[in-house]
């Protein structure tokens, strides 16, 4: 009777290491991540919509028809992007992942509380390298800090109907991610 609970004991502790290390591993092994996947679609540091979902299948996984979406593969190595989305009518988010598809920062038009979501996407380092501006406070500037030099932004604005998706089409196609150096920043 030992020898069996002992045997069992056994099994379910091998059992739990085999599925914690690959929970934890095969993430990082995987070459098909969402960063992968859309470089064929969108160049680094420019916004590009990404075509509609169909039945067939989507671009990304779990995309919604009811929304518009657009990424920004962002590489921060040459210097900081300026983010500008205009907002839609209904309803417009930005969500930042890194590169290893790990979201750090979201954004929505309510939270913005302007017509235009605008904010700059720095590392750590490039955010210490900034001058001090007396004149400009916090809320006139809004400062997101990477936590990796490469990842995705996803941008994505809600057509609450049918009709209204070239609205939402326009909010998303009109988003700029333009990158910037050291110098425009002290401007």
């Amino acid at each position: 009777m030992i020898r069996w609970l002992l045997l069992l004991f056994a099994g379910t502790l091998l059992g739990g290491v085999v599925h914690l290390a690959t929970i934890i591993i095969l993430p990082r092994t995987a070459t098909q991540d969402a960063y992968a996947r859309l470089e064929k679609f969108a160049p680094v540091n420019s916004v590009s919509a990404l075509p509609d979902p169909k039945p067939a299948g989507a671009t990304m996984p779990f995309m919604d028809p009811a929304f518009a979406s657009a990424v920004c593969r962002y590489d921060l190595s040459q210097g900081w992007i300026k983010l500008t989305v205009p907002v839609s009518l209904a309803y417009t988010s930005v969500s930042f992942y890194t590169r290893q598809d790990i979201a750090y920062y979201a954004i929505n038009d309510r939270a913005a509380g302007r017509r235009v979501i605008e904010l700059e996407l720095m590392t750590p380092e490039q955010h210490s390298q900034m001058p001090e501006d007396e004149d400009i406070t916090a809320a006139d500037r809004l400062i997101v800090e990477s936590p990796t030099v490469t990842g995705l932004i996803a941008i994505r604005a809600l057509a609450p109907e049918p009709g209204l998706m070239p609205m939402a089409r326009n909010a998303v196609g009109n988003a700029k991610c333009v990158p910037q150096s050291l110098n425009a920043a002290s401007r």
